[in-house]
């Protein structure tokens, strides 16, 4: 499964996107330094969230560039992770009530969801971890959302 600590050596399948978690000191100036790392490249933050808590910090990013962003942040010392998510996008205000309904009718626990800042169609979209991420794209795919691949948000512009 994984060949080292902290990393998934397999790559996503066609409904998911991987999304890199970074461990940050609860230091001033950390989230600043690690997002110089990507600034001036071409990898594109299209998601960010932060999870704080007392001594240390969680930043979850989905880049356009999985591969080149992990090996630049390692190549700075970031200690981090990866794991899959899916992607949806939302084209309405009640579409959020109606993946939380359809995911629980397949009884599909979420643990956290945080949106995407830049999104190929222009609509909202969301980042969504579970406890079955293919099962999850299933159902939604079904109930005619459109799932966002980490293709689709692949190098260079938004397509």
């Amino acid at each position: 499964m994984a060949s080292r600590p902290f990393d998934i050596s397999e790559r996503p399948t066609s409904t998911s996107v991987r999304q890199i978690s970074v461990f940050l000191e609860n230091r001033v100036g950390q989230l600043l330094r690690l997002l110089q790392v990507l600034h001036g490249t071409t990898v594109k933050v299209r998601a960010l969230n932060i999870v704080h808590a007392t001594d240390c910090a969680i930043v979850r990013l989905i880049c356009d560039d999985t591969d080149t962003a992990k090996r630049m942040l390692r190549d700075e010392s970031f200690a981090l992770s990866e794991t899959e998510v899916v992607v949806v996008e939302l084209p309405a205000s009640s579409s959020l009530l109606m993946v939380c309904a359809a995911l629980l009718s397949a009884e599909i626990n979420i643990s956290y969801v945080y949106p995407i800042l830049e999104q190929p169609s222009g609509h909202m979209g969301i980042a969504i971890q579970c406890d079955d991420i293919q099962t999850a794209a299933t159902v939604l795919k079904q109930r005619k959302f459109q799932i966002i691949t980490e293709e689709d948000l692949g190098p260079g512009p938004i397509r």
